[in-house]
Protein backbone atom coordinates (compact mmCIF):
# COMPACT_ATOMS: atom_id res chain seq x y z
CA UNK A 1 0.00 0.00 0.00
CA UNK A 2 1.37 3.43 -0.67
CA UNK A 3 1.19 6.21 1.56
CA UNK A 4 -0.68 9.39 0.62
CA UNK A 5 1.25 12.71 0.29
CA UNK A 6 0.26 13.89 3.41
CA UNK A 7 1.12 10.95 5.48
CA UNK A 8 3.71 11.66 7.99
CA UNK A 9 7.35 10.06 7.26
CA UNK A 10 8.21 6.81 9.10
CA UNK A 11 9.52 6.88 12.68
CA UNK A 12 11.89 3.73 11.51
CA UNK A 13 9.47 1.19 13.09
CA UNK A 14 10.17 -1.84 11.13
CA UNK A 15 6.88 -2.62 8.87
CA UNK A 16 6.14 -5.88 11.44
CA UNK A 17 5.64 -2.83 14.12
CA UNK A 18 2.36 -0.93 14.15
CA UNK A 19 3.19 2.62 15.59
CA UNK A 20 0.16 4.09 17.56
CA UNK A 21 1.59 7.86 18.42
CA UNK A 22 -1.65 9.80 17.89
CA UNK A 23 -0.09 12.83 19.48
CA UNK A 24 0.37 15.03 15.94
CA UNK A 25 -2.35 13.39 13.76
CA UNK A 26 -2.27 13.07 10.13
CA UNK A 27 -6.21 13.78 9.23
CA UNK A 28 -6.81 11.67 5.92
CA UNK A 29 -8.86 13.63 2.97
CA UNK A 30 -12.46 13.16 2.35
CA UNK A 31 -11.23 10.76 -1.14
CA UNK A 32 -9.58 8.30 1.70
CA UNK A 33 -12.65 8.05 3.41
CA UNK A 34 -14.85 7.25 0.68
CA UNK A 35 -12.63 4.70 -0.94
CA UNK A 36 -12.95 3.16 2.74
CA UNK A 37 -17.23 3.57 2.28
CA UNK A 38 -16.83 1.62 -0.93
CA UNK A 39 -14.43 -1.17 0.41
CA UNK A 40 -17.29 -1.36 3.46
CA UNK A 41 -20.12 -1.42 0.92
CA UNK A 42 -18.41 -4.10 -1.09
CA UNK A 43 -17.31 -5.91 2.16
CA UNK A 44 -21.14 -5.79 3.39
CA UNK A 45 -22.78 -7.51 0.82
CA UNK A 46 -20.20 -9.87 0.43
CA UNK A 47 -21.39 -10.99 3.70
CA UNK A 48 -24.82 -10.51 2.71
CA UNK A 49 -24.34 -12.87 -0.37
CA UNK A 50 -22.26 -15.69 1.86
CA UNK A 51 -25.10 -15.43 4.58
CA UNK A 52 -27.54 -16.06 1.68
CA UNK A 53 -25.48 -18.74 0.18
CA UNK A 54 -25.07 -20.52 3.77
CA UNK A 55 -28.93 -20.28 4.36
CA UNK A 56 -30.08 -21.75 1.13
CA UNK A 57 -27.50 -24.82 2.27
CA UNK A 58 -30.06 -25.63 4.96
CA UNK A 59 -33.68 -27.10 4.65
CA UNK A 60 -35.23 -24.30 6.96
CA UNK A 61 -33.45 -21.58 8.79
CA UNK A 62 -35.61 -19.54 11.61
CA UNK A 63 -36.69 -16.34 10.92
CA UNK A 64 -34.91 -15.25 14.34
CA UNK A 65 -31.66 -16.60 12.99
CA UNK A 66 -32.16 -14.76 9.97
CA UNK A 67 -33.06 -11.25 11.52
CA UNK A 68 -30.43 -11.80 14.54
CA UNK A 69 -27.72 -12.12 11.00
CA UNK A 70 -29.45 -9.12 9.27
CA UNK A 71 -29.11 -6.89 12.08
CA UNK A 72 -25.56 -8.04 12.84
CA UNK A 73 -24.19 -7.44 9.42
CA UNK A 74 -25.82 -4.15 8.71
CA UNK A 75 -26.35 -2.47 12.15
CA UNK A 76 -23.54 -3.93 14.23
CA UNK A 77 -20.50 -4.57 12.04
CA UNK A 78 -19.29 -0.87 12.34
CA UNK A 79 -20.02 0.15 15.57
CA UNK A 80 -18.29 -3.14 17.04
CA UNK A 81 -15.37 -2.51 14.52
CA UNK A 82 -15.13 1.16 15.61
CA UNK A 83 -15.16 0.09 19.08
CA UNK A 84 -12.86 -2.65 19.29
CA UNK A 85 -10.32 -2.23 16.00
CA UNK A 86 -10.04 1.35 15.66
CA UNK A 87 -12.28 1.18 12.68
CA UNK A 88 -14.12 -1.16 10.18
CA UNK A 89 -12.19 -3.35 7.35
CA UNK A 90 -12.29 -0.48 5.06
CA UNK A 91 -10.73 1.78 7.48
CA UNK A 92 -7.57 -0.94 8.08
CA UNK A 93 -7.02 -1.62 4.56
CA UNK A 94 -7.27 2.40 3.61
CA UNK A 95 -4.80 2.86 6.79
CA UNK A 96 -6.85 5.35 8.64
CA UNK A 97 -8.60 4.46 12.28
CA UNK A 98 -11.25 6.37 14.14
CA UNK A 99 -9.97 7.47 17.76
CA UNK A 100 -11.30 9.66 20.75
CA UNK A 101 -11.28 12.98 20.23
CA UNK A 102 -11.23 13.67 23.89
CA UNK A 103 -7.98 11.12 24.15
CA UNK A 104 -6.90 10.10 20.34
CA UNK A 105 -4.67 6.90 21.48
CA UNK A 106 -8.49 5.74 22.68
CA UNK A 107 -10.93 3.79 20.68
CA UNK A 108 -14.02 5.31 20.77
CA UNK A 109 -16.67 3.46 23.43
CA UNK A 110 -19.60 1.60 21.80
CA UNK A 111 -22.02 3.72 22.62
CA UNK A 112 -20.38 6.59 20.86
CA UNK A 113 -19.50 4.26 17.96
CA UNK A 114 -23.59 3.69 17.61
CA UNK A 115 -24.12 7.34 17.93
CA UNK A 116 -21.60 7.85 15.24
CA UNK A 117 -23.09 5.17 13.18
CA UNK A 118 -26.50 6.44 12.90
CA UNK A 119 -25.78 10.00 12.41
CA UNK A 120 -23.36 8.73 9.37
CA UNK A 121 -26.30 6.75 8.45
CA UNK A 122 -29.55 9.02 8.78
CA UNK A 123 -26.77 11.87 6.85
CA UNK A 124 -25.27 10.03 4.35
CA UNK A 125 -23.38 11.41 1.71
CA UNK A 126 -24.17 14.85 3.31
CA UNK A 127 -22.33 14.26 5.94
CA UNK A 128 -18.97 13.50 4.39
CA UNK A 129 -19.58 16.41 2.13
CA UNK A 130 -19.04 19.15 5.59
CA UNK A 131 -15.78 17.62 6.12
CA UNK A 132 -13.81 20.36 8.37
CA UNK A 133 -9.92 20.96 8.35
CA UNK A 134 -9.27 18.49 11.07
CA UNK A 135 -11.17 15.81 8.82
CA UNK A 136 -14.72 16.14 10.65
CA UNK A 137 -17.73 15.00 9.33
CA UNK A 138 -20.94 15.48 11.17
CA UNK A 139 -20.89 11.84 12.54
CA UNK A 140 -17.63 12.72 14.01
CA UNK A 141 -18.25 16.38 15.71
CA UNK A 142 -21.44 14.56 17.25
CA UNK A 143 -19.52 11.44 18.53
CA UNK A 144 -17.20 13.36 19.33
CA UNK A 145 -14.37 11.75 17.08
CA UNK A 146 -11.53 11.74 15.05
CA UNK A 147 -10.41 9.71 11.88
CA UNK A 148 -6.28 9.86 11.46
CA UNK A 149 -4.36 7.86 9.73
CA UNK A 150 -2.31 5.34 11.41
CA UNK A 151 1.50 5.43 11.03
CA UNK A 152 3.17 2.15 10.12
Amino acid sequence: MTKPSNYPPSSGIGDEELQADFSTPVYPSVAIRVKAMVIDAALLLLMMFLLASIFSSFEYVPDTVRLLSFIFVFFLYEPLTVSLFAGTLGHLIVGIRVKSKKNKARNLPFPLAVVRFIFKTLLGWISLLTVSSKSMAIHDQVAKSLVVFYRK
